[in-house]
């Protein structure tokens, strides 16, 4: 009979493990981690980047989705034409700073354009600062220029701005959380209108109407550019979901309802 040495059994072991281990976490860079009691989140390197991975295939209304700035842990989306809901998941360690990581659907559009979405997170565990997003780019690189509104996990609401490209991201206007009353589940409509070069902020917090809020923001957009939804967890690798519904996409100003 044709012995077997231990030796061959450990080599053949070891070549099979990578098929069943689980695989090991992603490494994350110190400044990606998000602020803790013992720890601030800070801007990341000057020079650190990662290019964005983008997936043809569309989805509802839109034309692609990608993972912009490629988190370490790959995002997800879908539709459901019932009950009109876009489902986006996504770690991420911020849309913020100099850099984005998020999961994003878009559509390439020009001129004006009212943008409106119905925004909830499933999981009230959430993160405070996760953003669900209304978000209008230049293009799809990790440091954009773009304008958005996002709703946070904890309630605040922006207009923001990164005004060029590798620029800091600029407030144009909040509104604090404890304004809105936000418990995670509760339903909450933003818009944004872009007139022009000028990029208007509407919300909904209690079931009102849409209406404009605070300060405007301008920034120029050379045509064509990306209009979409979007979402973050907030944390590098910890994967969470927000929930889009009842999305308005108009190429027209003043459709924002």
């Amino acid at each position: 009979m044709k012995q077997v040495h231990l030796s061959s059994l450990l080599a053949l072991f070891l070549c099979a493990a990578p098929l069943w281990l689980p695989a090991a976490t992603p490494e994350v860079p110190d400044w990606a981690w998000p602020g803790t009691a013992t720890h601030a989140q800070v801007p990341p390197p000057a020079d650190f980047h990662r290019p964005t991975t983008t997936f043809a295939q569309p989805v509802g209304i839109f034309e692609a989705q990608s993972d912009v700035g490629s988190a370490l842990v790959a995002g997800a989306a879908s539709y459901d034409a019932l009950t009109d809901t876009y489902t986006i998941r996504s770690a991420g360690y911020n849309i913020w700073y100099t850099r984005d990581e998020f999961r994003y659907l878009w559509k390439k559009m020009s001129g004006d354009v009212s943008l409106a979405a119905t925004i909830t997170f499933p999981n009230p565990a959430g993160y405070g600062d996760r953003k669900a997003v209304l978000i209008i780019r230049q293009d799809l690189d990790d440091n954009s220029k773009e304008v958005m509104t996002a709703l946070h996990g904890a309630g605040l609401i922006h207009l923001a701005l990164r005004p060029e490209k590798d620029a800091d991201i600029k407030e144009a206007c909040r509104i604090e959380a404890s304004e809105t009353a936000h418990r995670g589940a509760t339903p909450i409509r933003l818009g944004i209108e872009k007139h022009g070069d000028v990029f208007t902020l509407y919300v909904s917090l209690h079931g009102e109407p849409m209406h404009p809020f605070g300060t405007t923001a301008t920034l120029h957009f050379t045509a064509p550019f990306y209009v979409g939804i979007g979402f973050c967890s907030h944390q590098p690798v910890t994967v969470d979901s927000a929930v889009l519904s009842h999305v308005v996409l108009a190429n027209a100003a003043g459709e924002v309802r």
